[in-house]
């Protein structure tokens, strides 16, 4: 596929855009949820500092796609990291839904059932979960090496190695076997489990509505959360997995599969977000290490404006408890 000059400065600009935001963000929630787990752990934290591992591993194989797309769709670094690096894209992305469809199952289940799930969760069903979303995507997303080696052995076939090209040119053969197969990978990495998603999140939504006896601030982080994760999945994967569909009926790959797949890497610097919405720790280092970078710049203004509203809430006592439940 030949990628027009501005599109290729604009694949480079999303994926260095990506990179820079969502490599420091994902460090400073997997040192979060890193020293959450070692006190004590949850199964939301489990599942969070699971995804934030698969968005680290996801980031770090990032330049790679870089490379090529800075070549012109061309490959140049030694071919085995060509299956590997596609394997490794894929496979985050497929998990990555798996978790934040997790992620949904467990807020319902903590608004619905509060006292019956608090009761029976525990923390190593989620470990159990996050290896079989681990196993499920790669063996799924084990096809980019069947198709890079389809045929191998055939001497009609050029040797993957000789190719100048990563995942992009396939045979009448492969596609009989590939199209099929993305359908299937859609149905259960994306549209399953954004039906999931809309219900328990709609019904997250609909309960704390109901309840005047929720804390505002915690209603409305959790309809944040319920809508960042849905716009997520919209954004993020349904342009690729639509892309899946069309392919599918028109039998050959569909020709803004790459520009539906650029979205999808959105998702690595997007999810910090979410974790900031769920987690009330994370939401405390992101404030410390603002307060911190405020201090080190010396902004007097800025960092007045960050403890403006602190002059306005009475006795020291009262201001502590105030941030305290803030927090909370």
């Amino acid at each position: 596929m030949v990628l027009s000059v501005g599109f290729r400065k604009l694949v480079l600009g999303v994926y260095g855009f990506t990179l820079v935001t969502g490599l420091p963000a994902n460090i400073l929630a997997f040192y979060t949820f890193l020293q959450k787990i070692r006190q004590r752990s949850t199964p939301m934290d489990v599942l969070l500092f699971s995804l934030t591992i698969s968005d680290l591993i996801f980031l770090l194989f990032l330049p790679f796609r870089m490379v090529e797309v800075a070549n012109c769709m061309l490959w140049t670094l030694p071919y085995f990291l060509c299956p590997l690096s596609g394997f490794i894209f894929y496979s985050v992305i497929a998990n990555s839904v798996l978790h934040l469809t997790a992620i949904s199952v467990e807020r319902y289940l903590g608004v619905a059932h509060p006292i019956k799930y608090k009761l029976k969760r525990n923390p190593r069903s989620a470990v159990a979960a996050c290896v079989i979303f681990a196993m499920v995507s790669m063996a799924h997303c084990s096809i980019v090496f069947v198709m890079q080696y389809h045929n191998y052995l055939n001497p009609n076939i050029t040797d993957p190695s000789k190719r100048n090209t990563c995942y992009e040119e396939f045979t009448r053969e492969q596609l009989e076997i590939l199209l099929p197969f993305r359908v299937e990978l859609s149905v259960v990495f994306f549209y399953i489990p954004f039906l999931i998603c809309c219900f328990c999140y709609i019904q997250c939504i609909r309960i704390l509505s109901r309840l005047s006896n929720v804390n505002p601030k915690k209603r409305y982080r959790a309809i944040g959360m319920a809508l960042g994760t849905l716009l997520v999945f919209v954004i993020c994967f349904m342009p690729f997995n639509i892309s899946h569909m069309e392919g599918f009926i028109r039998g050959q790959s569909s020709e803004w599969r790459r520009p539906a797949l650029l979205t999808s890497t959105l998702n690595a610097c997007l999810d910090p977000f979410i974790f900031y919405f769920s987690s009330s720790a994370l939401r405390e280092t992101f404030k410390n290490v603002l307060r911190g970078l405020v201090r080190r710049l010396h902004f007097p203004c800025c960092r007045s404006v960050l403890y403006f509203p602190l002059f306005f809430r009475g006795k020291p006592e009262e201001r502590t408890q105030s941030t305290d439940d803030s927090i909370r």
